[in-house]
């Protein structure tokens, strides 16, 4: 299942792309949590029934995708965890031992017809390329083997960041938090729709320009591991969502030198069996 919040002239909730449009989960599965985080988290009971629902869509039930506005699937996640260069090729150094952390408020989010808003106090805006993990069950000390059974979906997100303000101290927190810092979507993808985890394509364009392209088989540490490491430390919850790194540029694209985000732009970020998330970029207001 491919599942989206969205929102109407009247209402909102969850929904499932289907060929048509966007099914409303809410009417075409009555009972159906009122979100895509609760869709995740439900009884398998009830999970079954939107499967049914998804599968055979009831056309009185489908909305045009001109007529409802696409939110990020997961608004407001108890927490982002973020995976700092975990691409072979992002540096030149050997492997590292463990993870490195960091984390993006929940404040940061914005779905994916929202634009990425340019901080005034910035002039180093730049863009990140990641396979998002949102965790669908609770997850507290769980062994890797048995990781991959709390993940809920996945979704793709635009770890966007003001390099200025990462070098204003040791830790990079400040240079992911700006608001709009944290596109998500558009759609939380069901793990039975990824055919294989470890061979996914993620690729940026910039105003259709490519300027990244790699592959999942090139994780320094997979999901599992990530899923599993974290969980020693925190309790993972059903929304939470972990942002598993990007991949370098493209070789070309830096020996041109940074090239920070203007006002216009367009990005757009694709993970293959995923989906693609576009975001304008604009001036502050």
């Amino acid at each position: 299942m491919r599942l989206v919040q969205f929102a109407t002239a009247d209402r909102q909730g969850p929904g499932a792309l289907v060929d048509a449009g966007v099914l409303d989960l809410g009417r075409a599965a009555p009972g159906t949590p009122d979100s895509v985080v609760g869709v995740l988290g439900a009884e398998a009971s009830v999970r079954d029934v939107v499967r049914r629902a998804v599968a055979a869509p009831d056309p009185a039930h489908v909305l045009p995708s001109d007529e409802v506005r696409l939110l990020a699937p997961v608004p407001r996640p108890g927490a982002i965890w973020c995976i700092g260069y975990n691409y072979r090729g992002h540096t030149a150094q050997d492997d590292p031992e463990f993870p490195d952390v960091f984390t993006k408020p929940a404040s940061a989010v914005v779905g994916p017809q929202d634009p990425v808003v340019l901080p005034p106090v910035s002039a180093e805006v730049d863009y990140e390329a990641e396979l998002a993990v949102v965790i669908g069950r609770h997850a507290h000390q769980v062994p890797e083997p048995a990781a991959l059974e709390h993940v809920g979906g996945y979704t793709v997100l635009n770890d966007v960041s003001a390099r200025d303000w990462q070098r204003h101290g040791s830790q990079w927190t400040l240079g992911k938090s700006f608001a709009t810092f944290a596109p998500l979507g558009p759609a939380v993808v069901t793990p039975d729709e990824i055919p294989d985890l470890g061979n996914l394509t993620v690729e940026a364009r910039v105003n259709g320009e490519t300027t990244l392209h790699g592959s999942t088989r090139d994780l320094v540490f997979p999901v599992a591991r990530i899923v599993s490491y974290l969980s020693q430390v925190v309790a993972l919850r059903p929304g939470d969502v972990i942002a598993t790194g990007t991949p370098q540029k493209l070789q070309h694209v830096l020996d041109r030198g940074p090239r920070w985000l203007r006002p216009g732009d367009v990005v757009e970020i694709t993970v293959s069996h995923v989906g693609t998330l576009r975001s304008g970029v604009v001036a502050p207001e």
